[in-house]
Parts: C-alpha cells; structure tokens; sequence
C-alpha cells in the first residue's frame, strides 16, 4: 500500500499580508509590537515578509521602544498591537509620543466587523467604541473595513504620523479583515506625501525686522528644533545675530553646550527666567512656552516675542507673540537668508544687526557684550546651585557624562538624577537625549533605549532610571538579553518614587505612599542572564564605562538619596 505525504495547505494572501506589504512599501524595515488573538493575521504575515519584529513584554513598553525609534530615525516606527487591553496599554506611551512628536503608526486589531458599532455582541475585547479612547491623545484615526481598504489607510496614517509636527497615529483593523482573502495583487509603489509646513514670506520679513532691530535679542529653542533636524540653521542664524540661546529640556542638544552664546537649559532657574524676560526680542522655535519651558507660567517678557511652531495648537497659547505657522527648519533658513540679506546691505557692505555692545547689564550698570552676559548668568546659576549642598548629586551627573562616550544616546526615565539632566546634562551631540518630559509618565527610560539600540546597533545606549520607574519595566530585561541590545541601564534605587517624596514632603511636611519594598536589581538582572553590578558614588564613573564598553545589555545599580535643587517659582 503505498502512502502519501499531505501538502501543507497553499497560503492565500490576506489583509494581513496587505498590512505588512503596505508597511514595507511605504519604506519601514523595523516594527514593534505584542501579539494577541485578534491581531494573529497581521503577526502571521511578518512570518512571510522581510520586516525585523522586535516584541516587547509589555505593549506600553512597545509604544516606548517606537516613540524612540522615531526619535532616533526622524522616521515612522510601526507598532502592533492587538485588541482592547492590549490596544488600550499603548495610551501611556501614545501621550508621550504626541508630547514628543515622535512619529509612531499603532495599528491595532479590533472584535470583528459584526461586533463593531456598540452592539454588545460579546466578542473578546469587545469595546463599544475603542477608537475614541484614541482620538484625545493621537494625531488621527484610522479604519480599514475591507481589505481592499488597508493599503490607503496605512498610507493616509503614515502620511499623517510623518507630516509636520510629527505625532503618533492610530489604525484599527477587525480581526475578520486581517484574515480574509485579499482579492488584489500585492502591494507595491504605494506613496504618502507629509505635508510640508513653510512659512509665510511676509511673517519671515517681519521676524526679520524685529530681530535685525533688536539691541537684545535671545533665543529660545524647543523640541521642534530637535524634530526638525534644524540645529545647523539654529547656530548659523544665532551667530548672525549674536544672540543668545536657551534651550528647554525637550530642546537639548539643538544648540552647542559650550557655545559662547549657550545659555543652556537652565530653565527651572529665576536668573534665566528674567534673562529671557529682558530680551527686546524673544525668537522662540519649536516650544509652546509650555509650564516647564515657562518656569511654572511664572514667565513674563517685558519685550517682543516671536514664535515658530508647527503645532498650530502651541501658537500664541501661552504668550502673545508675531507667530509663525511653520516647521523649525524651514523657518530658520528663511530667517538666516533674509537676515544674511540685511547684513550685506544694499551695496553688499557687511552691517552687523545690533550692537556689539548690547546685552544685559552688568553688575555696575554698563551694557556687557552678548558673550559676556551669557558668562555672567552662567556664573550667577552655579553660584546658586553651589549654596544648596548638593555635591553628591552633581558628583553623580559628572560621573555619567564622564563615563558616556561621545557619540553614546542616553534615555532618561522620570527620576531625580533625570531632572538634574534636563538642566545640567551636556548631551555633546543633536538628538542624543530623549525622557519622558512631555507627558511625563514612568517606565520610559529602559524602553526607549532598546528602541534607539534597535534603531542603531552600532553604539551604546544609557538608560536611567529610579527604582520605582524600574519596576515598570523590568520585563524588558527579557528583551534585552532575547536581541542582545548594546544597553546599559543605570538604576538609581533609593527605596521609594524619590521625586514625590521631596514633593510631599516640602508640601505637606510628610510623604504618603512613596516608600517601595523593591528586589534586589543585581539578582533579578542576572536572572534573565544580563550582566549586573551593585556601585557607589566614588566607582560610578569606573563601572558604568565599564559596562556601556562591553556588549550585549548590562545593569548597574546605584543606591543611593539624591536630592534637587530648590526651586525658583514659588518665588515669583
């Protein structure tokens, strides 16, 4: 009797396939993401294409890795997801990609179409209408009903993700449409064109005239900076102006730290506050003058204020101001020709705007050169930060950046050791810091630097994090050691959420609720197979150079108390 072998059954493309053709049509190589029920003909798929998976444990920490990705790549990072529980735990990481604007595409599944509309059909996951838990916190909203439907939708949310300011997007697809036969040939030569944002020529004439005019113009660069690759259009219009520059926290690294005309980003501080204020002429780029950019809204310029910004939402939301509807870059270079024209004069004569001799005043009265008054408020921040005691905190930072090598990204969780890095941290390089400052959330450091490892095997990567902020992704060690990422993770565990204890504390003269029984960090790191160690102020520098050289993930764990530096708002 002779037998036959059976012959798997043929696979038929489906809107699974259609998902992921579209994706990789669209230029995305890498995506995130957490497989669940609904969501099983989209995974299947990447079985059957050239996209690199990279699955996390938790889908908020999905959301993390993406947001980073983008950051990183200036790119779209695709996230998969699946229905209800899962699609709902990307919401943390979504708001702080929409803070960000880190272009993040979450395609998530959905009941099937039967169940879909608030029937209460009962299907896993069932929610009377998922897509609205979306609307408040992503940039649009997505639905592809049919297969047919899927490659336009995936190219109308990339198309939304990547157009200026970039934010995240959300896409949901039901389960019974990622499995049904797609009846169309596979995907190719699919297009989105992200709209582009330009200026105004009138409002760039006008910028022109206020600032070329201005004895004391200041400048203060945002995020969008960052965002929009314009930090080279930033230095050059700040050297034709010889203007002064602040960046806020999200802004770090648009402008050189040692710069002669870097204020840097000390803008939780009364000194920078009122240097700021003082300008006759304020250039703010990319920042909505936002509570923390803002000092606590305590912020009040007593001069004219122009601001850039993409989001049209941040423009003159704060302050009134000449504002420009525009994408940082686009408007920097248009400011740098016009007023690079107004130099030059007519005849062609080179005419410096302002004076050399304009500037804050210093101590005696008498006008002191731009450079001079950028010096001058430098040295009157260390001289306040000096009074309070606190050389174990900057003993710690110094010993971070020692041990980060040059070319190194790191990503910081919402921590102390985090907040002093926002102020006093020189990042050395363009878009070599991302935190959670935007939205604000805990659990974002570790994540996103496996996301900027995915995205650049190549280096290092520091992630910082409390321990509270630790726990809420210490499933990711997992991860780690499964992709053999180049991350150190730098945990400072001082026994409790440290930021709200100094909060409540210094608020209501007690802290509640603030105090963590927590593992030991070594242990439970060299549980998963990553490399750990336990160091100490004095050895941090040693170990943590250590450990970023060696590859594969590492965790080095820091007990220690830090404090920070008393605030200058409840003042104002």
């Amino acid at each position: 009797m002779s037998t036959t072998t059976p012959t798997p059954t043929q696979h038929r493309r489906n809107g699974g396939d259609l998902v992921v053709e579209s994706l990789a049509a669209l230029g995305a190589d890498t995506v995130f993401g957490l497989p669940g029920q609904h969501a099983l003909g989209v995974f299947d798929a990447l079985r059957r294409s050239a996209l690199r998976y990279v699955g996390l444990r938790v889908e908020n920490n999905a959301g993390f890795a993406a947001d980073a990705y983008a950051r990183t790549t200036h790119g779209v990072a695709p996230l998969l997801v699946s229905t209800g529980p899962g699609a709902l735990m990307t919401l943390a990481a979504l708001q702080e990609a929409a803070a960000g604007s880190a272009a993040v595409l979450a395609i998530g599944s959905q009941v099937p179409l039967a169940g879909i509309g608030g029937g209460r059909h009962g299907y896993l996951h069932e929610l009377t209408d998922q897509s609205a838990s979306f609307r408040g916190v992503v940039k649009s909203v997505h639905t592809a009903r049919t297969a047919s439907q899927i490659p336009s939708a995936v190219a109308a949310a990339w198309e939304s993700a990547l157009s200026t300011p970039h934010g995240p997007v959300w896409l949901e697809i039901p389960q019974d449409v990622l499995l049904a036969e797609a009846d169309v040939p596979p995907v190719a030569g699919l297009e989105a064109r992200p709209r582009e944002l330009l200026p105004r020529p009138e409002l760039i004439a006008a910028a022109a005239d206020r600032l070329t005019e201005a004895r004391r113009p200041v400048i203060l660069a945002g995020g969008g900076v960052v965002r929009a690759g314009a930090e080279a259009e930033l230095l050059a219009l700040a050297e034709q102006l010889r203007a002064p520059v602040a960046t806020t926290f999200g802004g770090k690294g648009a402008f050189p730290w040692e710069h002669p005309l870097s204020l840097r980003s000390w803008m939780e501080d009364r000194y920078t506050t009122a240097f700021l204020e003082d300008a006759d002429t304020l250039l703010v780029v990319g920042s909505g003058l936002g509570e923390l950019s803002s000092n606590y809204h305590t912020f009040r310029p007593l001069g004219r204020v122009v601001q850039i910004e993409a989001d049209l939402g941040k423009l003159e939301s704060n302050h009134a101001a000449l504002g420009i509807h525009a994408d940082a870059r686009a408007a920097l270079a248009a400011l740098v020709k016009e007023v690079g024209e107004r130099e030059a004069g007519p005849d062609g004569d080179e005419d410096a705007p302002g004076s050399t001799e304009a500037g804050a005043a210093g101590p005696g009265g008498d006008a002191l050169s731009p450079e001079a008054a950028v010096s001058d408020l430098l040295a009157r921040v260390r001289d306040r930060i000096a009074g309070q005691h606190l050389d174990l905190e900057q003993q710690v930072l110094a010993s971070v950046r020692d041990a980060l090598p040059d070319g190194a990204v790191s990503c910081w969780d919402m921590t102390i050791l985090a907040y002093w890095a926002w102020s006093a941290f020189d990042p050395r390089h363009t878009n070599a810091l991302h935190s959670a400052q935007g939205a604000g959330g805990l659990g974002y450091g570790f994540p996103a630097a496996l996301g900027v490892a995915v995205a650049d095997p190549a280096r290092p990567v520091l992630a910082v994090s409390g321990d509270g902020g630790a726990m809420y992704s210490i499933a990711e060690l997992a991860t780690a050691r499964q992709y053999d990422l180049p991350v150190t993770w730098l945990i400072v565990d001082d026994g409790g959420y440290g930021i709200l204890r100094e909060y409540m504390t210094d608020a209501f003269g007690a802290a509640t609720a603030t105090e963590l029984t927590r593992p030991d960090f070594v242990a439970l790191a060299e549980s998963f197979g990553v490399p750990a160690l336990r160091t100490t102020p004095e050895q941090l520098r040693t170990d943590l150079a250590a450990a970023l050289a060696a590859p594969g993930p590492s965790v080095v764990v820091l007990p220690a108390h830090l404090r920070m530096f008393a605030p200058t708002h409840l003042d104002s």
